[in-house]
């Protein structure tokens, strides 16, 4: 579990399908193998900017994901979609939301990965995320805060996420779906540190992924308050039919 936690990436189910000619496009985008990796990161680094997206170490994985706000397992492809790692630095015309970006994002898989795919309804175990008895200990963000978050090897610093970026974040490396059903709207500054939940002589999270989740589990309950329940869910997956290695840019 070296690329332990997971970037950004919300549950969602809409906006499947090939990307359509009426979406937005980028007016350059760069496509080039990653040049160096980004510690303690499953889907490497992305920023948003007004009008750009800037993606460092991130797998075609990632990209579905942010593009369509997915989690990993909402996602049935070949396996070098979560292998292969690029460097992508991709820019519109001028200013434009973060929604408007991800419409962009589609745009540019389905041109240069050459993306097809169809949906499907799907029985997985899942994790509900609820607000665990006694409350949440989630501090409010300050107005304007930009989300964020910096993992090291035993925990992360967030900022500005809301609880469905937070439900994004932890399914990485549960390796499991979560689903918000916490019914908190706000954003969010936290802290989690695994430390006082890993085994006795244990100070980086390197430990086998059932008891890695039980970890998470008991992490995210008493640092964030909030409860982890697993239970069986239909789940909207995304079946890859078609993708390609990059085009040359």
């Amino acid at each position: 579990m070296r690329r332990l936690l997971a970037a950004a990436i919300l549950i969602g189910s809409t906006g499947f399908g090939a990307a359509r000619a009426a979406e937005p496009v980028f007016a350059v985008a760069s496509i080039k193998p990653s040049a160096a990796e980004v510690k303690f990161e499953h889907d490497g680094k992305t920023e948003v900017f007004p009008g750009s997206v800037t993606m460092r170490d991130v797998t075609v994985a990632t990209c579905i994901k942010w593009a369509y706000e997915l989690q990993d397992s909402q996602i049935s492809g070949p396996a070098w979609l979560q292998s292969d790692h690029f460097d992508i630095m991709a820019r519109a015309d001028g200013p434009v939301a973060a929604e408007q970006l991800r419409l962009m994002m589609r745009s540019l898989l389905a041109d240069r990965f050459k993306l097809s795919f169809h949906r499907q309804d799907k029985e997985l175990r899942s994790f509900l995320m609820t607000v665990a008895k006694g409350g949440h200990k989630l501090h409010e963000s300050a107005e304007g805060t930009a989300p964020s978050h910096q993992n090291s090897a035993i925990g992360t610093v967030a900022k500005g996420m809301t609880t469905g970026d937070l439900a994004n974040f932890i399914a990485g490396p549960l390796q499991t779906p979560v689903v918000d059903m916490t019914g908190l709207t706000g954003r969010y500054d936290f802290a989690l540190d695994f430390t006082p939940y890993l085994p006795a002589n244990e100070r980086v999270m390197k430990v086998e992924f059932a008891e890695a989740n039980g970890i998470i589990a008991a992490a995210m309950q008493g640092e964030l308050g909030l409860k982890l329940e697993s239970k069986k869910e239909m789940v909207n997956v995304m079946v890859v039919d078609h993708v390609e290695k990059p085009s040359a840019n």
